[in-house]
């Protein structure tokens, strides 16, 4: 038996073997993702933070996990939705806080007119569209992030799709 390969996680033979490594170059393209799947670009600092710090305390089995940059993706996600449902408790808290900036904060290359039709998205689609189109994961990557159905994705997808196409022929 290899007990290299027993010993050092396969993500961390990838990235060099250390959170440190994984952290420099994911941190960020998590960020940007749950920024445009919260629409809050404060709300997915924190949640990207969280997130990074629950994948530290359980490096070991994060990094052998098949896609660790998505393990924390929606770890992340979860805890931002916790986190607004406690908040809704206690206060009225609006989906897109921000505003478009948030979203254009988030996508500096996307034009304005499709940036406002992806804030018109309720966030379990938009982390749909942010898994398939902005991280390019598969169907059954984005299913697996997300925990829910390979055809939840297909369908969740193409709804978004043509509500996105609609709300572009009309603007």
């Amino acid at each position: 038996m290899d007990t290299d390969i027993v010993s050092e996680p396969r993500e961390g033979r990838r990235a060099g073997g250390s959170f440190e490594t994984f952290y420099a170059s994911t941190a960020d393209r998590v960020y940007r993702a749950l920024a445009v799947a919260l629409g809050d670009v404060h709300l997915a600092r924190e949640a990207t933070d969280e997130a990074m710090a629950r994948a530290y305390v359980r490096w070991r089995q994060v990094s052998v996990a098949d896609n660790p940059a998505g393990w924390v993706f929606r770890v992340g996600l979860n805890w931002a939705t916790s986190w607004r449902r406690k908040l809704r408790r206690e206060r009225a808290f609006p989906d897109t806080e921000h505003g478009l900036p948030v979203f254009e904060a988030a996508l500096p290359d996307g034009d304005g007119e499709a940036v406002a039709a992806l804030a018109e998205l309720p966030i379990p689609t938009r982390a749909v569209v942010v898994c398939r189109v902005i991280f390019g994961m598969s169907t059954a990557d984005t299913a697996a992030v997300l925990e829910i159905a390979e055809g939840t994705v297909r369908s969740r997808l193409s709804r978004a799709m043509a509500a996105l196409r609609v709300s572009l022929e009309e603007k």
